[in-house]
């Protein structure tokens, strides 16, 4: 067995060529760039360490079982824009294809260099999703509830206060579409440029609940107060409410790099959590 997997090794020309195609799919149209950040982190945040299931190595996120998923609404979209791409680089599994989506896309949205690496095989059965209810969910009821729900699920996967906010700064990019989550609005003035500013407006601005100007939302969201321009989700305003998360907005607020730093190992470490026999390419 192990020897015809080895074999099968994706070579280095395959990643370049993969990661060239989706830098050319990113740059023709950049707003795709921050849906397939989130491609890779949905495919990848139904890890739970316990049970040692989910979690990126299978690429079960093409299934529509999963797509199916509350917190996956409008990713359909993400995994039709790859399909040409996997048929174009037929030596890289899908799971593999939609991690480096998103890693990518952070880079050439003017992020950080996240470390990623290859050997991700394919299920081939919808039976390896997950139970719905993995993702963490925006809105649940209160801060402490809020940061509850963070902390259950980001513990449950592996992380810790720290990677939380550092996971969370990747609001810099994209923004909420009503007909997808239900929300609506951009977090920062740049949604197609990765940068602190996330945590700059969640720290600066005052905030009220209501929807962004000239917008109809469903769910319950916060604007800023202002220009009512901005959004931010009850789970974004909770991190302010809480001593042990506003050590780092704090933080990440007033330095970039370190930012980078931190959520360049925490983005690797999603991306790998439930995989095994990955390899550097």
């Amino acid at each position: 067995g192990k020897k015809a997997l080895a074999a099968e090794k994706v070579t280095a020309d395959a990643v370049g060529k993969a990661r060239a195609d989706l830098a050319k799919l990113i740059k023709a149209d950049v707003d795709k760039g921050p849906t397939l950040v989130r491609l890779a982190w949905h495919s990848s945040g139904t890890y739970e360490k316990m049970s040692k299931t989910g979690g990126s190595g299978q690429g079960t996120i093409r299934f529509k079982e999963e797509l199916a998923h509350g917190g996956n609404a409008g990713l359909d979209k993400a995994v039709a824009w790859l399909e040409p791409l996997k048929e174009a680089n037929p030596s890289i599994s899908y799971a593999d294809l939609y991690t480096l989506g998103g890693v990518v896309a952070i880079r050439i949205l003017g992020g950080p260099e996240v470390p990623w690496r290859a050997g991700r095989v394919d299920s081939m059965s919808p039976s390896d999703v997950t139970p719905d209810g993995r993702l963490p969910g925006a809105d649940n009821g209160s801060y402490e509830k809020d940061s509850g729900h963070l902390r259950e699920v980001f513990y449950r996967m592996g992380f810790d206060d720290q990677e939380i906010v550092a996971l969370s700064g990747a609001h810099a990019l994209g923004r909420c579409h009503a007909d997808a989550s239900g929300f609506v609005g951009k977090w920062t003035p740049t949604p197609t440029t990765f940068n602190n500013l996330y945590f700059v407006v969640l720290k600066n601005h005052a905030w009220e609940e209501g929807c962004v100007k000239g917008e109809t939302c469903k769910n319950h969201q916060y604007r800023d107060v202002e220009e009512q321009q901005l959004m931010m989700l009850p789970t974004d305003i909770a991190l302010t409410k809480d001593k042990s998360f506003m050590k780092w907005v704090d933080k990440y607020a007033g330095d970039q790099q370190a930012f980078f730093v931190d959520f360049s190992k925490a983005f690797s470490k999603l991306l790998e959590n439930g995989t095994k026999d990955l390899y550097t390419v």
